[in-house]
């Protein structure tokens, strides 16, 4: 499949380029996918879906411009050429805009295990919805459920630039969740877990995911407010991610670019305590946002993002990179800059122990809505989970928010050992200073 796909990206370009187009970026794509809901033990929802289509973006001279279509004969190939040819002609000049130059594309494309050939089928995705609801629902104190989730899906690319790079590959993806109510009327709380894997045998087993839907479910009942006060936050890692997604954020190519990061003026600063490196792994066998090359067809990189607490550069695609009069990084996609595998390593304290040093905190472990200013990094979210007492967590707490500056929680986070790669950006448990809760 992956050659049909490459054989029609390349068409594509050359039709492209024989219209008179300066240079042609095609991607042809087969996807595959099964999603299955139930929900009380019956099934709520059944969705397959199978496409097949190409996008294209075609230069002329520094202009450009993108169109996809579904048609894939030869001659509905030609008439998208044409037509984006057609259309980049009349666009605006981009002086940054154009394809890696042939030096700098990928050679060597290694195998990432990013393929299964063990992808459950609908029967046994039902089964396994089933198991996890089943699980939740035995747990003492779960009322209700409020639905299980299965799914796979399949994935085959073909890269063809006009610059020579022609490469393919094929993902696959397995996903199960689960989320539990326990309580009645007004006095409800829902929890969740799920579980993402790559192959179907290293997804976390159906019971356990159910479980740990409903124990979390059951121990947010009867939330309390707390009084507004600055205290230690600590991150449960489902939540942990999202502060290394505002730093990836803050030091994208683009925004950097723009002028609307607060880190803007911060390469070879140090942001994070000397102990910490935040790491990019593009390679990771089986990882969740693993890749052999970027969207631009460049050779990825593992790297540290975050090197003994200092920014180390920006995520940079060809057009950012430009921009900047720097080199790219090999994070470029249809989209602009992106990162692959992105985590913070563990630390060398145990959750308990983490929590066990603080004489009054807070231990979050749901994030709701946000207010994150990214050009000053002031920081404002609400927030739920529970109230750490004495170095143990007591009670659970809700409608409160937590707020701080971006730059200022940087660099006090402490990670504990519990990293688990659950996504394609991970964190353990993240131990953060001088967070103000608004409660009552």
């Amino acid at each position: 499949m992956t050659d049909d796909l490459l054989t029609l990206a390349s068409e594509a370009v050359a039709h492209a380029r024989k219209l008179g187009a300066d240079a042609a970026h095609a991607v042809a794509a087969d996807g595959r996918s099964t999603d299955i809901s139930i929900l009380d033990g019956k099934i709520e929802k059944l969705e397959q879906s199978e496409a097949r289509d190409i996008s294209l973006k075609v230069y002329a001279g520094k202009s450009s411009a993108s169109i996809a279509g579904s048609v894939l004969t030869a001659e509905a190939i030609r008439r998208l050429a044409a037509t984006a040819l057609e259309m980049a002609r009349l666009a605006p000049p981009d002086p940054f805009a154009g394809v890696a130059d042939p030096d700098q594309l990928a050679t060597d494309i290694p195998d990432l295990d990013l393929a299964a050939t063990d992808l459950p089928g609908t029967a046994t995705l039902e089964a396994l919805a089933r198991r996890a609801e089943a699980a939740a629902l035995a747990v003492p104190g779960v009322t209700k459920s409020s639905g299980a989730g299965a799914s796979r899906s399949e994935t085959t690319l073909g890269v063809a630039i006009s610059n020579g790079f022609a490469q393919g590959y094929r993902r696959t993806g397995v996903g199960l969740s689960m989320s539990a109510i326990a309580g009645e009327g007004t006095a409800m709380q829902r929890d969740y877990d799920y579980s993402s894997a790559i192959h179907f045998a290293d997804l976390m087993a159906p019971e356990t995911i159910g479980q740990n839907a409903g124990e979390r479910a059951v121990k947010r009942m009867s939330p309390r407010k707390v009084r507004s006060q600055a205290v230690p936050v600590i991150y449960d890692r489902r939540v942990a991610s999202s502060l290394l997604a505002h730093l990836l954020g803050a030091i994208n190519g683009a925004a950097i670019a723009r002028g609307t990061s607060f880190l803007k003026e911060s390469m070879g600063q140090a942001l994070f305590g000397s102990g910490i490196s935040i790491i990019e792994d593009p390679f990771i066998r089986r990882g969740l946002g693993s890749r052999p090359f970027d969207g631009e067809g460049l050779a990825c990189h593992r790297r540290n993002l975050i090197d003994s607490g200092v920014l180390t550069g920006w995520v940079l695609d060809l057009r950012a990179a430009r921009q900047l009069g720097l080199a790219p990084t090999g994070q470029g996609s249809r989209g602009g800059p992106s990162t692959s595998n992105v985590y913070l390593p563990p630390g060398a304290v145990s959750p308990e122990d983490q929590i066990a040093m603080l004489p009054q905190g807070l231990y979050v472990t749901e994030l709701l809505g946000s207010s994150i200013n990214m050009v000053t990094g002031d920081y404002s979210r609400g927030a739920s989970g529970f109230w750490i007492e004495n170095g143990a967590l007591t009670y659970p707490v809700s409608e409160i928010t937590i707020a701080g500056n971006l730059r200022d929680m940087f660099r006090t986070i402490a990670p504990a050992s519990n990293l688990e790669f659950r996504s394609s950006v991970n964190a353990p448990n993240c131990l953060v200073e001088g967070l103000t809760i608004a409660g009552i």
